[in-house]
């Protein structure tokens, strides 16, 4: 059963890009005592998330980020190296941390995984996007499959 308002994001590692390379992030400290965003979408370098879904973050991050949001998070199911190369490919990482869940564990934790192992894409993450304050989700936007409407950065900018 997927995440929902209300609920607190679950305690999980993930991975962001370092200096020194891939390092080590947890949920508890991107989330707690801060209002973020956090967006995610199947893989990286994929037609819709790198012609829509990421750039439209991009484009709206100083005025997401004007409504008192404190971040904004893109994570997909790949891991540090390509959602660091991604990220710098869109000029998105400036204004948003690209966040890896290289083992689809955030993902399946909070029911929002789905099984893309006939097209070779193995487990990924659905497309969505939450407004999370404090570690508890207030919003969530579950896009319907092969759809991309409710996820976007104009609907999460009507949101807040």
């Amino acid at each position: 059963m997927p995440i929902k308002i209300g609920d607190t994001i679950p305690s999980i590692t993930l991975h962001t890009m370092g200096d020194q390379g891939p390092q080590a992030v947890t949920t508890d400290e991107l989330f707690a005592g801060r209002r973020v965003v956090l967006f995610a979408l199947p893989g990286a370098f994929t037609p819709t998330c790198s012609a829509s879904h990421l750039p439209g973050f991009v484009v709206h991050a100083d005025a997401i980020l004007g409504k008192g949001i404190d971040a904004i998070v893109c994570l997909s199911v790949n891991d540090a190296f390509v959602m660091d190369a991604w990220g710098t490919a869109q000029n998105a990482v400036d204004h948003i941390l690209m966040v890896a869940d290289g083992n689809a564990d955030f993902s399946q934790a909070v029911g929002l995984a789905e099984d893309r192992r006939d097209r070779g894409m193995g487990i990924r993450s659905q497309r969505y996007s939450m407004i999370v304050d404090d570690g508890v989700v207030t919003a969530l936007n579950i896009e319907a499959p092969g759809e991309f409407k409710v996820s976007s950065a104009e609907w999460i900018l009507e949101q807040l």
